[in-house]
This record gives C-alpha cells, sequence and structure tokens, in this order.
C-alpha cells in the first residue's frame, strides 16, 4: 500500500503542501502527500488570483527556484497585470487573475508528472513523535505511516471553526470538515499554539449584474507572465474585472446585522487579518467613510460565477443579501454561497529555525497558515523551504537557507521566526530594507543558481538564466562604450525636455537621466543593430534599462547589505545562556532566551533587544 517510509510526507495539499511535495520530490526525496480530498489540490480557498504588491515578487523567486506556482500561474490566468508600474522598479508587482478550476487542476496535473511522489487521500489525526524526534503520522483510520521527516502545512484546518452569523460549524473550509489531532499531539510535547481567524467574500451570480454600472477594470494592453522558463506564454486574450462601490445605505443595512456579527458579539475571539479586513471591520474602524472599493471578479473563463473582493464578512446570510442588493450593478444579484469567517489553529513562528524545521521536534517542519501567514503566495513558498531543507536533512546534506537581502522569502521567514506575528502576516515591500535589490525582474539572477546548486532547479533553468545575464550585462557594457553625438542625441532630448548636450557623450550617461526610455535610445546609432545581432530579447531589453537607470541605488544598496551580512557570519552558538550577561537588559535577555537567534544579525531584528545590547552580546562573545 505504501512505502515502508518514506523521505518527506507533506500533511495537507494546500499551495505550501503542494509547493513542499514539489520541491522534496524534485530533490529525490521518497515523497507522500497526505490530504483530506486529492480533488481539492491547490484550491484556491479565498480570492482567484496569485501576485500582486510583494506577493508577485515571491511567486517570481519561487519560478526561479524550480517551483510550480509561476507556471500554474500562467498556464491557468485570465488576466494579466503589472501593479505599480508608474512607480520605480523595485515597486513593480505582478498579478494575474486565475481560473480557479484550471488552477486546481493544472497543479494536480503537474504534481501527477512529478517523480518520487505519492498521493494518499485521508485525514492526519496525530504525529508519531519518539525522544524527540518525528517518526511518522498516524491516520484517521488508524494507519501508521514512517517518515524521516514530516512537512505540516494544515492551512485553515486544524480545529477549524465556521462562522455565519449567529451560526457556526466545524469546518476547514465551506463543505470540507476540520482536521482533529495534530494541535493536541504538539501541545503535549510543548508547543504553544493559538488561534486566528480569516475570512471570505460571498460569490455571486455574474449573470445577474450589471457591468454598466460599473468600472471596467482590463489588463495589460501588452500582457507578461510569472514564469521565467519557456513553458508557458503570456495571453493572447483575457478577461476583465470591473469596481464598484460600497455606499451609506449599504452600511447602515450592514449594520443593522451587528449584534447577530460573530465579530461583535464575542463569538470569534481570535485576530484576523489587518490588511484584509472584513466588509464588517471596515465601516466600524473607518466610520468617516462613506464608500469603500469593491472589486468584481470573474472565476474563470467559462464559468458565470464571480468573487466580490472586498465584501469578506461573517454576517448573516440575510444581511449579506439585502446590503449586497444596495450596491451599483448588484440590485438583483443572485448568491451562489454566502460569505463566511473561519477560526484555525496556529503555532507562534518563534517555534521555528530559519529552516522551517521546528526547535522541539527534529525532522518536524511548518509552512503556511500554521506558521500565522496569509496569502497563497506566502504560504507556497514557505512550503517550497520547508520541503528543500526536509530534502536535505534526509541527504545529510547543508541546509537552505535565504537571507533577507537575498529574497522576499528571505524577508518573510526570517520576520515570522524572528518577530513571531499575533496577526495574519501579509508580505508587502516595505518590510524588505533591500526592495531595491529584490525586484521581480532579477529573481532569477539572485536565486536560480542557488537552487541549481542544492539540485532543484533544472539544468535548462540555469542555462537560460546564464543566457540573460550574459547578453544584458553585454549590452549595459556596450552602451557604457558607446558615444554620442550632440547633433544626433539634441533632438531626443528636446523632446523629452531634457537640457541639450554640448560635447560627445557616452549612451549610458545620456540613459541614466530620468527622461531618458529605451524607446529613445534605440535611435541612437548602433543601438538597434546591437540588438538584432545579439538576439536580445524584452526581458533582457527590461533588465538592461533597469541596470542603467538605478545602478545608483542598486550599488548603495549593496554595500549596505554587505554590511549587514558580516554580522550575519557571526552565529551564536545553540542554547547560548544569556542569563550570565548581567550587563545586558532583562527585557533583552529574556527575548534572546525565547527567540535563540541563530546569528548576532538575527538577534539585532528582535522587538526589545536595543544596540547597546547587541554590542554587548559582541564584547561577551569577545568580538
Amino acid at each position: 500500500m505504501f512505502e515502508k517510509q518514506y523521505d518527506v510526507i507533506v500533511v495537507g495539499a494546500g499551495h505550501a503542501g503542494s509547493e513542499a511535495a514539489a520541491a522534496a520530490a524534485n530533490m529525490g526525496s521518497k515523497t507522500l502527500l497526505i490530504t483530506m480530498n486529492l480533488q481539492n489540490i491547490a484550491q484556491m480557498s479565498c480570492n482567484p488570483a496569485m501576485g500582486g504588491i510583494a506577493k508577485g515578487q515571491i511567486v517570481r523567486e519561487i519560478d526561479a527556484m524550480g517551483g510550480y506556482s509561476g507556471i500554474v500561474s500562467d498556464t491557468s490566468a485570465i488576466q494579466f497585470k503589472m501593479l505599480n508600474k508608474s512607480k520605480g522598479p523595485a515597486m513593480w508587482s505582478p498579478r494575474v487573475q486565475s481560473d480557479r478550476m484550471r488552477f486546481a487542476e493544472d497543479w494536480r496535473i503537474k504534481l501527477e508528472q512529478t517523480p518520487n511522489l505519492d498521493f494518499y487521500q485521508e485525514m492526519v489525526a496525530g504525529l508519531i513523535i519518539k525522544n524527540d524526534k518525528v517518526v511518522g503520522v498516524r491516520t484517521s483510520l488508524g494507519l501508521e505511516i514512517s517518515a524521516k521527516t514530516v512537512v505540516c502545512t494544515n492551512g485553515t484546518f486544524l480545529n477549524g471553526l465556521i462562522h455565519i452569523g449567529d451560526k457556526q460549524f466545524g469546518g476547514g473550509r465551506a463543505g470540507e470538515r476540520a482536521a482533529t489531532g495534530i494541535t493536541k499531539d504538539l501541545i503535549d510535547v510543548g508547543f504553544e499554539a493559538g488561534r486566528m481567524k480569516t475570512g471570505t467574500p460571498p460569490r455571486v451570480d455574474g449573470r445577474s449584474l450589471d457591468y454598466s454600472k460599473m468600472v471596467e477594470q482590463p489588463g495589460d494592453d501588452i500582457p507578461g507572465k510569472f514564469s521565467y522558463s519557456d513553458e508557458t506564454r503570456p495571453l493572447k486574450k483575457q478577461r476583465s474585472c470591473h469596481m464598484t462601490y460600497t455606499s451609506n445605505e449599504v452600511h447602515e443595512i450592514l449594520k443593522e446585522g451587528f449584534d447577530r456579527s460573530p465579530m461583535f458579539n464575542g463569538r470569534i475571539k481570535s485576530i484576523g487579518p489587518r490588511y484584509c479586513p472584513s466588509i464588517e471591520d471596515k465601516i466600524n474602524r473607518f466610520a468617516d467613510k462613506d464608500r469603500h472599493q469593491l472589486f468584481v471578479e470573474p472565476e474563470g473563463w467559462n464559468t458565470v460565477e464571480v468573487y466580490v473582493n472586498g465584501f469578506s464578512t461573517s454576517l448573516p446570510e440575510d444581511v449579506q443579501f439585502k446590503a449586497l442588493r444596495s450596491v451599483a450593478g448588484f440590485e438583483n444579484v443572485k448568491f451562489f454561497r454566502p460569505g463566511y469567517a473561519i477560526e484555525y489553529d496556529y503555532f507562534p513562528p518563534t517555534q521555528l529555525k530559519h529552516t522551517l524545521e521546528t526547535k522541539l521536534v527534529e525532522g518536524l517542519y511548518f509552512a503556511g497558515q500554521i506558521n500565522g501567514t496569509t496569502g497563497y503566495e506566502e504560504a507556497a513558498c514557505q512550503g517550497m523551504m520547508a520541503g528543500i531543507n526536509a530534502a536535505l536533512k534526509v541527504q545529510e546534506k547543508d541546509e537552505f537557507i535565504l537571507k533577507r537581502n537575498e529574497a522576499y522569502i528571505g524577508v518573510l521567514i526570517d520576520d515570522l521566526i524572528t518577530k513571531g506575528t499575533e496577526e495574519p502576516y501579509r508580505m508587502f515591500t516595505s518590510r524588505a530594507e533591500y526592495r531595491t535589490l529584490l525586484r521581480q525582474d532579477n529573481a532569477d539572477f539572485r536565486l536560480t543558481e542557488k537552487s541549481y546548486n542544492i539540485g532543484l532547479a533544472s539544468e535548462e533553468r540555469m542555462r537560460k538564466m546564464e543566457e540573460k545575464k550574459e547578453k544584458s550585462f553585454k549590452f549595459v557594457q556596450f552602451l557604457k562604450d558607446l558615444s554620442v553625438v550632440p547633433e544626433e542625441a539634441n533632438p531626443v532630448l528636446e523632446k523629452r525636455k531634457s537640457s541639450p548636450m554640448k560635447q560627445s557623450d557616452k549612451v549610458f550617461k545620456v540613459f541614466s537621466r530620468p527622461q531618458i526610455t529605451m524607446e529613445d535610445v534605440k535611435n541612437f546609432s548602433g543601438v538597434e543593430e546591437f540588438i538584432a545581432e545579439n538576439n536580445l530579447n524584452e526581458e533582457m531589453i527590461e533588465q538592461t534599462e533597469i541596470q542603467v537607470k538605478y545602478s545608483g541605488y542598486i550599488e548603495k544598496e549593496k554595500n549596505n547589505a554587505d554590511k549587514l551580512n558580516r554580522l550575519e557570519d557571526i552565529r551564536i552558538p545553540n542554547n547560548f545562556d544569556y542569563s550570565k550577561i548581567k550587563s545586558m537588559s532583562y527585557e533583552a535577555r529574556e527575548k534572546l532566551k525565547k527567540v535563540q537567534p541563530a546569528t548576532v544579525s538575527q538577534a539585532s531584528r528582535i522587538s526589545g533587544v536595543s544596540p547597546n545590547d547587541i554590542s554587548v552580546l559582541l564584547v561577551y562573545m569577545g568580538r
């Protein structure tokens, strides 16, 4: 029925579990993916979209390392948008609207085509832990399956409780039962657990909407894509989303249900996501606003089901329906299903190492909402990193950790295990102090070689990245060497309202001016010929433009990152006794003792640890 022992067992097949299973199996580990329902692999439980601000960078990082999220996002996309294009490239964030059913189907097909990966449909009811080491899992039917490592990606299923008004019932997602047993096993061996909340809006019948009363939100004129690989292509046709607004009338109707709202009557005690609040939370917290945006998002190419983004709620279904019928364009709306809130167990992530292995139990890894995060992208990257490190542990190889200056993934994991989180964690560009380095366009430069070296990214990906890097850097050097005379440059400069040149100068310097674009530079003699002769594609040309325009900022940030890495290299011994450092503040000693940072750099990022405490620590360590 099963292998006698698996290298890696992955519990749960959401976004985290799917990436974990793919990574471990592709690195050669015998892997088993166990889920309660094989029909719901990589289900988009909430909005039908991937990417967005900072999240798009994460998807590109996953793809650069050989994960599947970028490829599946491309193959199932119905619309592509590059957000923040009016800002600098550090802020550009790709996003796709997805076909929900195709997304899950494409994920399943990718996983089924992955060697070394087995599947099993059943609930994991417990973990088998011996001598502080995980040795397998126990299913609800009583089966015990042995494993060298286990990755838990339980999503919202651990003791999940769904709320709709004053009704509540157990479940991990609408129509699916909750998972029980694992939380008790973990608490019994000393883990600290907590509760979090998230929610989802109603799904409605698109045939009942009047789109003429809404603002159309089309995709990009020239759509891009997520994956760096040649496996996918940009969309040729797209579906539009639409935008409408709530009103004071809508808000008054919603308030009628507040006395039956589990958020306000005390039924829900856990904390929900700050940056994706429910509609009742929004009108309560922002009482001065007379309207809020709603994005009307199709769920696929052919379905009429529509997702009402911005209307997440746990109010009674009759209140949801009455309020939504007062929104412009929704006067005749028909519901497919109401919105709901869900509470679930999570484990504060300060109990993890940077590898996402737990500190208390060897070989046990956590990824996704079990760590207090929110969002498919945040879950997927954790799953990939947990799968990688589980495989490396089995192979008795060095652990794989990404630093804060190397990837948004590194920022996310470091934030979680160093600072913890008391509300669902969501990634933003503002969380990354080196976001000029961590752009969506250069994720392959940053990560493909690292992934290739540990056996995940393919040779084809490595070759493609090297070609892009070589050709774009060669183009930069060409622009540094090429001169342009005033007679040729000034008409372009005048058109862009930039100061004219008095003497010849290098094209690189002219291109560095903020008003000048690549299209302008192509007018200079020799540039178009160089592009054609070297067979440069749009990605290489864009990379060249960014390297020219932002070279100063990039260099400055690299220098700052190098300073940080000097502290990153100073490792703190395991089980270091902070109580002996009497000259350090009491708060710092307590925080350091709890988190047990691996390096001085990590210690410096712990809330309550001051620069003076770090100086004392360095002196004590003889540095």
